[in-house]
C-alpha cells in the first residue's frame, strides 16, 4: 500500500504536483491564521480587491489564484488541475504550462476586475456623487467589522468595490479550454450523464453555463463567472499566439 501511494504521487508532473502543494499550504495558512487571537483573515492581504479600494495591490493578480475560500472550493479546483493539468503539462512541457496557467490566472483576474468596473459604475450611477467617494473612503472598514450599508444599492456598491476575488479556478477553466483544444474528441464521463462526451462538447458546453449564470447575475451567486471565461479566453488566445508561432 505504501509502495501504490509512493509511486501514484511520484507520477504526478513536478508543476501539477507543486502548484496542487501551494494551494493546499496557502488554504491551511488561512485556515490557522483564522484561529488565532488576533483572526487574521489571510484573503483580505493575498485575495485580488478592484483596482480603486483601499485594500488592492498589485501583487493580489498572482496571490489570489493561491487562495480559497473553502474546502469544496479548494477540492474541486485542485481536482480540476490533477485530472486536465498533468496531461497538459506532459503535453507542453514544464515551462509552456507553468506560463499558461499563469496567464490564464491573471487574465482571469483581469477581466473579472472590467466586469466588476462596469457594474461599479452602473450602480453608482442612481446614486449620488459622494456615494462613491464614501465607498471608496469606509467601505473597506466597515466590511472588515463585519457590516455594510442598509441601503441596498450602497451595500451592493461596497461588496463589489471591497471584497475580494480567490481561487484558482480561472487558471482551471483555461486548462480545460486547453485540454478540449488539444483533444477534442477524447470521451470525457460526466456525473449523472450515462453516456460519454467529447471533451470539445464538454468545453463549450460549461463555457455558455458561465456565460448564462455571468449575464443573469442571481442574487446570492457569489461565484466569479467572468474570471472562469477570462481564463479561457486568455487561454484560446495564448494557444492561438503559439500555433501561429508553429508550437
Amino acid at each position: 500500500m505504501n509502495q501504490f501511494r509512493t509511486s501514484f504521487w511520484d507520477s504526478i508532473p513536478p508543476v501539477v504536483k507543486n502548484l496542487i502543494i501551494i494551494n493546499v499550504l496557502m488554504w491551511l495558512a488561512t485556515m490557522a491564521l483564522s484561529y488565532t487571537s488576533s483572526q487574521i483573515n489571510l484573503s483580505d492581504y493575498l485575495g485580488l480587491h478592484y483596482f480603486q479600494s483601499q485594500a488592492f495591490r498589485p501583487y493580489q493578480l498572482v496571490t489570489y489564484m493561491f487562495m480559497h475560500g473553502g474546502l469544496e472550493h479548494l477540492f474541486f479546483n485542485m481536482f480540476g488541475l490533477f485530472i486536465f493539468g498533468g496531461i497538459l503539462e506532459q503535453t507542453l512541457g514544464q515551462k509552456r504550462f507553468l506560463t499558461y496557467y499563469m496567464v490564464t490566472g491573471i487574465g482571469a483576474g483581469l477581466i473579472q476586475m472590467l466586469v466588476y468596473h462596469f457594474q461599479i459604475q452602473a450602480i453608482a450611477g442612481t446614486l449620488p456623487v459622494e456615494a462613491l467617494n464614501l465607498v471608496k473612503s469606509e467601505g473597506y472598514e466597515l466590511l472588515q467589522s463585519h457590516r455594510n450599508w442598509i441601503d441596498p444599492n450602497l451595500s451592493r456598491l461596497n461588496l463589489l468595490f471591497n471584497t475580494c476575488t480567490v481561487g484558482a479556478s480561472g487558471s482551471i477553466f483555461g486548462i480545460l479550454l486547453a485540454f478540449g483544444i488539444m483533444f477534442p474528441n477524447m470521451p470525457l464521463y460526466i456525473l449523472f450523464i450515462p453516456v460519454p462526451v467529447k471533451a470539445k462538447y464538454y468545453v463549450i458546453g460549461y463555457g455558455l453555463i458561465e456565460l448564462y449564470l455571468g449575464v443573469a447575475n442571481y442574487s446570492g451567486d457569489n461565484v466569479a463567472h467572468f474570471a472562469h471565461l477570462g481564463g479561457m479566453l486568455f487561454g484560446f488566445f495564448l494557444i492561438w499566439r503559439w500555433r501561429r508561432r508553429g508550437i
